[in-house]
């Protein structure tokens, strides 16, 4: 049995394990001691009963997590979850190829991947060209946000490691993210802006359009929107995972604009396809964006180079005609109300004359 005491105000437990006396400080809370002696202990049984966590090699351990990601998650959550296992692998490959087994890794390793992450090149396609000059030309290190991303997503990986006894602890707990700048103001289309493009746009194009600045939908949402995801005698649109995919966040149900039931009324009656919106050849929409950004380009709104600029049109202009942010939050289907609060300075007016309406 091991044992607790107390010097110059922190708790310290005293016990053996593995063949050794090991002495190790706390902190202030006896409680708090009490139990991580009681964890160490149970530790040191288990290694005597040879059902101690089980060390395994970091590849083995990855291609596991491929395996249950692939059957827990969403598909586009595999696929970011293993750019930041590749991110993490090529980090080990330049500089830590020692580093081959779960039981290495370590808080100070994971702060040093930050490091890594923050000063190495990022070039867009993945490849770093052989001309000096270009190389040069690549933007350096990713950004805190990205940082922050991919930290979240090392925690869950390894919680997961943790969960199967591969690892006692997490080594990513207690790893601060990165402070992050606030960023540029979101990029929305004013009214004006919003009938250039529906002018010009092409009439197969114009419908999607539309759809994207009545709802607010992601590109995702609404490539794999369906006829049966809307209701026009609720009138209401429902963002819900389909066998194939899950929408990034919960569902949800967005109010049908009467403008936008008439323009989804008339695709209907020519419906040939259980999605919404097809290619001519009755497939799923594909090059969205590359569609919007030269349709952008033809309507001199070179600086409109995301899709993701109708959704912040949609949230923006709400927000300036009044809607309160928690009500944004939920159409938009943000998790987080600090997600919306991009848009906060919008309602700066509004707030003003919502006071000023106080009857006393």
């Amino acid at each position: 049995m091991g044992t607790l005491f107390k010097k110059h105000g922190n708790w310290y437990i005293d016990y053996y394990a593995y063949g050794s006396r090991i002495r190790k400080k706390i902190g202030k809370s006896k409680r708090v001691a009490q139990i991580a002696l009681a964890d160490a202990e149970l530790a040191a049984v288990k290694n005597e009963l040879g059902i101690a966590v089980k060390d395994r090699r970091l590849d083995e351990f990855f291609k596991e997590y491929r395996t249950y990601a692939e059957t827990n998650l969403a598909p586009s959550s595999v696929k970011r979850y293993q750019a930041v296992i590749d991110h993490f692998n090529n980090f080990l490959a330049e500089q830590h190829k020692n580093v081959k087994k779960l039981s290495q890794l370590s808080a100070g390793l994971i702060e040093k991947y930050k490091t890594h992450r923050k000063e190495s090149p990022v070039p867009r396609n993945g490849i770093i060209p052989k001309d000096p000059d270009q190389a040069a030309a690549i933007k350096k290190g990713a950004t805190a946000k990205t940082i922050n991303t991919e930290l979240i997503a090392l925690k869950a990986i390894f919680n997961v490691a943790v969960k199967w006894s591969y690892l006692r602890q997490n080594p990513a707990r207690g790893v601060k993210a990165l402070r992050e700048i606030k960023g540029k103001t979101p990029r929305f289309l004013s009214k004006k802006e919003i009938n250039i493009l529906l002018k010009h746009a092409p009439p197969d194009f114009k419908p999607i359009l539309q759809t994207f600045l009545y709802t607010g939908l992601r590109k995702a949402e609404l490539v794999n929107l369906e006829w049966s995801d809307i209701n026009f005698n609720r009138n209401v649109i429902q963002v819900r995972a389909k066998e194939h995919w899950q929408p990034k966040s919960n569902e949800r149900e967005i109010p049908l604009h009467p403008e936008l039931k008439k323009v989804l009324v008339k695709l209907r009656d020519k419906a040939k396809s259980k999605l919404i919106f097809t290619t001519r050849n009755g497939n799923q929409h594909t090059k969205v964006r590359e569609r919007f950004i030269k349709l952008t380009k033809e309507c001199d709104m070179a600086d409109v180079t995301k899709v993701h600029s109708l959704r912040h049109t949609f949230a923006s202009h709400l927000v300036m005609e009044g809607v309160p942010l928690p009500t944004v939050q939920k159409l938009l289907g943000h998790a987080d109300i600090q997600t919306t609060m991009i848009y906060a300075h919008l309602s700066k007016d509004h707030i003003k004359q919502a006071v000023e309406k106080l009857p006393y």
